[in-house]
């Protein structure tokens, strides 16, 4: 009769254990998802939109970064065009730049245009983004050179 109860007191735990993991798997895959809500990119106020032609394009001045490039990890050499449209960054299949990292957030970062300068900001990404070696706690502009790293990715403005 012992190692009766001792057998059933083992299923319970054990059954204790299977739902912990359930609500456990829950809450990341909810705290994901709401995460990646977040990220919409709205559009800005007409105040911002000065430096634009007549097409819509942003007016380019002389030494103006034109593209950003991959210079770390497992996309190196990749360059993408800078045409005033926000750059997002992140595992998420619709993001501009997708990484296949495993320290990149689903949305992890956002690289738009903000009067004549570009800006990188964090989107709430769980190990953060670095730019050169401070880690962002809001939007900061974006400097030509300055190293970008999001997980094993490095990337400069050009």
């Amino acid at each position: 009769m012992n190692s009766a109860l001792a057998l059933q007191l083992f299923r319970f735990g054990f059954l204790i254990l299977l739902w912990l993991f359930v609500f456990g798997c829950t809450r990341v895959i909810r705290s994901d998802l709401r995460t990646s809500g977040q990220s919409r990119v709205a559009t800005p106020p007409p105040a911002r939109r000065r430096g634009k032609n007549a097409a819509g394009a942003p007016a380019r001045t002389p030494g103006q970064p034109t593209q950003l490039v991959v210079t770390e990890g497992g996309l190196t050499g990749t360059r993408i065009g800078l045409t005033g449209a926000p750059v997002l960054i992140g595992r998420a299949n619709d993001s501009t730049l997708v990484l296949e990292d495993d320290y990149a957030s689903t949305r992890h970062a956002r690289i738009s245009l903000q009067d004549t300068q570009w800006v990188v900001e964090d989107l709430g990404s769980t190990n953060g983004t670095y730019l050169g070696q401070r880690k962002l706690d809001g939007p900061v502009p974006l400097e030509v050179g300055v190293p970008l790293r999001i997980g094993k990715t490095v990337l400069e403005l050009r």
